[in-house]
């Protein structure tokens, strides 16, 4: 009698569990569950090219990009490769445009190596520009994290 009663009781709280655990956050193997704060919409952009008409066109998408989804509600990074470095100095014509995307939320990370390659200094591009070792490690990082990756 007693492992009859045992198993009415593990059947019934099979049956109460269930429906619980069945509602709850859906996780796969060996992930946590995403924040409630995180941000879904992320996006990577990769500039490789010293072209201001392309850099302008490039900011005013990242603001249509923005003023659709919401500021608040997505993450845009620039990753600027080679001779896409000009357009990341101070003195650029595209500083300003660079400046408001950043004012706006939007990162900028220049290439660590194409710097060395063409002697520039962090102190050489607009404040506030990050830098990594080797852009496209940056690029297929992001993109592994989930990140979308849209090269102009």
């Amino acid at each position: 009698m007693p492992r009859r009663m045992l198993i009415v009781i593990a059947t019934i709280l099979q049956l109460l569990v269930a429906p619980a655990v069945a509602a709850g956050p859906k996780v796969s193997r060996g992930e946590a569950p995403a924040p409630a704060n995180r941000i879904d919409n992320r996006i990577v952009i990769q500039i490789n090219e010293d072209d201001s008409k392309k850099w302008h066109a490039v900011l005013a998408n990242i603001h249509n990009i923005q003023a659709e989804l919401g500021a608040g509600n997505v993450k845009v990074a620039v990753v600027v490769i080679g001779q896409g470095l000009g357009m990341l100095m101070a003195d650029a014509l595209t500083a300003n445009g660079v400046q408001d995307a950043m004012a706006a939320g939007v990162e900028f990370v220049a290439c660590g190596n194409s710097m060395k390659a063409q002697k520039i200094d962090k102190a050489d591009l607009i404040e506030g520009v990050g830098v990594t070792v080797a852009g496209y490690v940056e690029l297929m990082r992001r993109q592994q994290q989930g990140w979308a990756y849209l090269r102009p």
